[in-house]
């Protein structure tokens, strides 16, 4: 797997268990949410993703959102 498609996984993984969590526990989860979307619309203009770089430093093999 590359970069690309590590982060959306991670992504959508965290955007489902955030609405879990906001179901059973707490609406404040959502908030959760808000910041994945966020991070992924600014990810899309800029090219700035934490996860891709904490991954590419680990070793992930780039992809062509987020090359090397």
């Amino acid at each position: 797997m590359n970069i690309d498609r590590v982060v959306l996984g991670f992504a959508g993984t965290v955007v489902l268990v955030s609405v879990a969590l906001a179901h059973f526990v707490s609406p404040w989860w959502l908030l959760l949410t808000l910041f994945v979307g966020a991070n992924l619309l600014q990810s899309s203009f800029t090219g700035f993703c934490p996860l891709a770089m904490i991954l590419r430093k680990l070793g992930v093999r780039a992809g062509c959102a987020f090359p090397r």
